[in-house]
């Protein structure tokens, strides 16, 4: 095991190389931003009641707008999370006897947004929007078969960059632009959204720099840098925005409703904090494949390949690996290290899941968190690290138990 940590360490490090310079980029970038929009104290404040005249609100939407290079910006605390942020923009600019059209199937909370499988109140589908899944070769998508998925009635065509709980490749930005050019070389007046969850600051350029109308997240991963307690962002043109704004507050309002109920500052701060943060996942996320690679294990992506979010996936073959791993990443964390995770019947999804989440912020995965569906091929999905050296901690010392259990 000793070697393998080794080289496992010399991996991590070979690829800092790479990654810090990114990280450096997106801060300076950050830190232009906030120098243009004259961020002052006074934007920390919360308010009250209907959250007219929030400035604080008000110029953390500006920043928001002017990093990710958009009209506009809605980044609110009543956001609960990144489905909530995805199901407001999708609602809000899609109408009955619209199409939306999936590049490849969304994870299993979206599914249930969109009336997928089982059957749901509230969904896209009992609204009457109408939806189709195109498959996509995510390691080489085939243009082509894009532009013929396009239908007369497609209203909105939907892209998640992450790899969700499937053992997808994650999407570069690179490659959702060659999507974005190839949709709008046909059809320029069709909606691109971008689920960015966990892909927020991994490369230079964020997709919607590179084509798309609209984009969300949530501020309890990346954007969050772990500090944020809560919230989601939804960022592009101004019409699409305002859109989904109605859908959160109410119609002709908009963005103009919603107090700051606590302390901005913390937004702010993890804004600036994002770049660093983003980037001691990316590391932990690189020692964890190494590692896991040379102890015989199936692993996605591998540690020298670039990274387009901060997820790293294990194939442990069976259920008890799977969960030996998850209950040792959080007998490793900082907080509820004494608790056990077990499988249960997690709203939103059609298998037991279990989570270890041993996080400041209940739910966050920017935080180390190790999470999995109970069902073949028994992929666990790892992601975040406030400190890549709590991901080294705590993957090696759950490997050794594992050894130990004869597990490996």
């Amino acid at each position: 095991m000793d070697e393998h940590l080794v080289a496992a360490r010399k991996d991590m490090e070979q690829y800092a190389s790479y990654a810090e310079q990114i990280a450096e980029k997106n801060l300076v970038k950050i830190l232009e931003a906030f120098r243009a929009e004259n961020v002052s104290t006074q934007h920390f404040c919360s308010t009250t009641g209907y959250g007219y005249n929030d400035m604080g609100r008000d110029k953390l939407e500006q920043l928001y707008a002017r990093i990710f290079g958009t009209e506009a910006a809605l980044v609110r605390q009543q956001i609960v999370s990144g489905s909530h942020a995805i199901s407001l923009a999708l609602f809000g600019n899609l109408l009955p006897g619209d199409e939306l059209l999936l590049l490849g199937m969304p994870y299993d909370t979206l599914q249930t947004v969109i009336g997928i499988g089982r059957e749901v109140p509230c969904s896209l589908s009992e609204y009457g929007v109408s939806y189709r899944v195109h498959e996509l070769d995510f390691a080489n998508p085939d243009l082509a078969a894009i532009k013929a998925a396009l239908h007369p009635q497609t209203k909105l065509v939907s892209i998640q960059r992450s790899r969700g709980y499937s053992s997808r490749m994650s999407l570069s930005v690179a490659k959702i632009a060659a999507i974005i050019d190839a949709i709008k070389s046909v059809r320029p007046d069709i909606i691109v959204f971008v689920d960015n969850c966990y892909g927020e600051m991994v490369e230079e350029l964020e997709p919607s720099q590179c084509g798309a109308d609209l984009m969300a997240g949530s501020l309890i991963k990346n954007p969050g840098a772990g500090i944020a307690p809560g919230g989601g962002y939804i960022v592009g043109k101004e019409e699409y925005v305002e859109r989904a704004a109605c859908r959160l507050t109410v119609p002709g309002a908009g963005r103009e409703l919603g107090s700051s109920l606590i302390d901005n500052r913390l937004f702010y701060q993890a804004l600036l904090l994002m770049p660093q943060v983003v980037l001691e996942s990316v590391l932990g996320a690189v020692f964890t494949a190494s590692l896991a690679a040379r102890l015989g294990f199936t692993v996605s992506p591998a540690a020298d390949e670039i990274r387009a979010d901060i997820i790293q996936t294990i194939a442990m073959e069976n259920s008890a690996r799977l969960q030996a791993f998850v209950q040792g990443i959080q007998k490793y964390s900082p907080i509820d290290s004494f608790v056990t995770p077990e499988p249960w019947p997690m709203p939103g999804y059609d298998n037991d899941i279990i989570m270890a989440s041993g996080s400041f912020i209940s739910g966050s995965s920017i935080e180390l968190s190790a999470d999995a569906p109970l069902r073949e091929p028994y992929l666990v999905f790892m992601q975040g690290g406030l400190s890549r050296y709590h991901v080294v901690y705590a993957v090696s010392r759950t490997f050794a138990d594992m050894q130990e259990q004869g597990l490996l």
